[in-house]
């Protein structure tokens, strides 16, 4: 009988339950679902945790043409084609080195673009750089930096990504749009 009561806490741990907790019922999600509502959202964990990362296609004058919002976690490389897909065919395009890889080299081959892009350290067969015409990415991060002087740009206060993107194209427009 005494044997009985000392495993009396004990009962669900055997081999066939893991799990400490009497009712194998109600827990947490573990890590396989999401929060509803947040998977089109456009936020992503990331190493300075949940972030969203803006993506901008800008013309010769530092304006911007399109945006693409994701999550802080998914690379750059991923949006490149869906960014190009409504701009027009520029003679170049400058990126940096989250840009290089082959299927975007070849898009932009056949839209006549010469790629501005440094090749990534591992890369194997390596692609002409113009270090001169790669000077001109400042533009890029000027005008980021000037979209995120905006509080509302830098922090993303809005739950919605529809609305996050709404403000920055508003704010877009009054910068550069509105003279």
């Amino acid at each position: 009988m005494a044997g009985y009561f000392r495993r009396a806490g004990k009962r669900c741990r055997t081999a066939q339950c893991d799990d400490d907790r009497q009712h194998g019922g109600a827990r947490a999600p573990g890590g396989k679902r999401r929060k509803r509502g947040e998977r089109g959202q456009a936020i992503g964990r990331s190493r300075g945790g949940r972030t969203t990362k803006i993506h901008v296609l800008i013309d010769q004058a530092g304006r911007p043409l399109a945006f693409r919002l994701t999550g802080g976690n998914i690379a750059d490389i991923t949006v490149a084609a869906p960014l190009l897909e409504g701009a027009a065919v520029s003679a170049w395009l400058i990126g940096d080195k989250g840009y290089d890889a082959d299927h975007l080299r070849a898009l932009l081959d056949r839209r006549g673009t010469i790629a501005v892009i440094p090749n990534k350290s591992d890369r194997k067969r390596i692609f002409p750089f113009d270090p001169e015409r790669y000077k001109w990415r400042n533009f890029i991060e000027r005008t980021n930096c000037r979209l995120k002087d905006f509080r509302a740009i830098a922090t993303r206060y809005d739950k919605l990504a529809r609305n996050f993107l709404a403000g920055l194209c508003l704010v877009t427009a009054l910068l550069y749009w509105c003279d």
